[in-house]
């Protein structure tokens, strides 16, 4: 009895350990999901609004967005839209569609349901790019294929940088104590690039040092023609763009009886912190001036 015993407990004991000893099944590898390319990586495209403005939007792939606008981001998601690209998302809807040969977008506030907009927030465009501005497609991979940008159009040109734009002083006038003069960026480099908005005006003395008392202002428009809204200017190998800068030559009504002398000008391209300088000696009284935004032609008001 005690031998059949002693058998039973040696078997269950080997049984367990050949059990035990046993692999487990193997998990099935859950398929690895192409991953889109960070938002940091994909070029901006940008849009010039009515109130000067600029939105600048990626689209890293075809199901979502981001907006960078008055210093915050946002990221969006696309939704159905009954014409264009329609993206909601962060408490803003972001909606575009092409007409009238530019890409006009439309950012508006979301409502309570943040689904629909309800408030207009800006009104935008961007020209769409033709052969002769767009800039060079990417080259698709292989089983690939490359798609214009949500909207229904190619990307336009990159924006131009300050290394390869020229600065130079073009025509104006005086009167009434006011003086206007017309600047222009040409275009140095071998491609196509653009400038939306106003650019950024630096004045300084004959040490190089910047006049913090001049403030400059920008200004719709143009000195003869106010409340005009910054539209996109596409840049052509060697072409030009123009902006205005108008001030006063009257001191104010603070007894100001010199007004600062100002040596050199320098501009950056909206968007840029590269700046290109140009001596330009004048006087503004005020502690401003104003600047127009960027436009495709010099103002015909003024003789060159």
């Amino acid at each position: 009895m005690m031998r059949r015993l002693t058998a039973f407990v040696v078997l269950a004991a080997l049984t367990g350990v050949s059990a035990c000893q046993q692999a487990e099944p193997e998990q099935p590898t859950a398929p690895v999901e192409p991953q889109p390319a960070p938002a940091s990586a994909v070029p901006a495209v940008g849009y010039a609004c009515e109130s000067g403005a600029m939105v600048e939007a990626r689209y890293p792939d075809t199901a979502t967005a981001q907006l960078a606008y008055k210093g915050r981001t946002y990221d969006l998601r696309s939704v159905e839209a009954a014409s264009g690209a329609r993206y909601v998302g962060s408490g803003v809807e972001w909606w575009t569609a092409p007409r009238d040969g530019q890409e006009k977008a439309t950012l508006s506030r979301l409502g309570p349901n943040e689904e629909v907009g309800v408030a207009v927030l800006e009104q935008c465009a961007r020209p769409v790019a033709t052969a002769a501005t767009a800039a060079p497609a990417p080259q698709a991979l292989p089983g690939q294929t490359t798609t214009p940008a949500p909207g229904g159009v190619l990307p336009a040109s990159t924006p131009c940088k300050g290394p390869q734009l020229k600065l130079a002083a073009e025509g104006g006038d005086a009167g009434a104590g006011n003086r206007v003069r017309n600047f222009s960026l040409q275009n140095l480099g071998a491609q196509a690039c653009s400038l939306t908005g106003y650019p950024g005006v630096t004045l300084l003395d004959g040490q190089g040092r910047p006049l913090t008392s001049i403030r400059a202002d920008q200004s719709p428009g143009s000195y003869f023609r106010q409340g005009q809204a910054p539209t996109p200017v596409e840049l052509a190998p060697r072409a030009k763009a123009y902006f205005e800068m108008a001030w006063s030559v009257v001191p104010d009504e603070t007894m100001q009886k010199t007004c600062p002398s100002v040596a050199t000008l320098r501009a950056t391209a909206p968007g840029d912190t590269a700046a290109v300088s140009l001596p330009f000696e004048f006087q503004p009284c005020g502690g401003k001036i104003r600047v127009s935004p960027i436009r495709a032609e010099a103002d015909p008001e003024m003789a060159t």
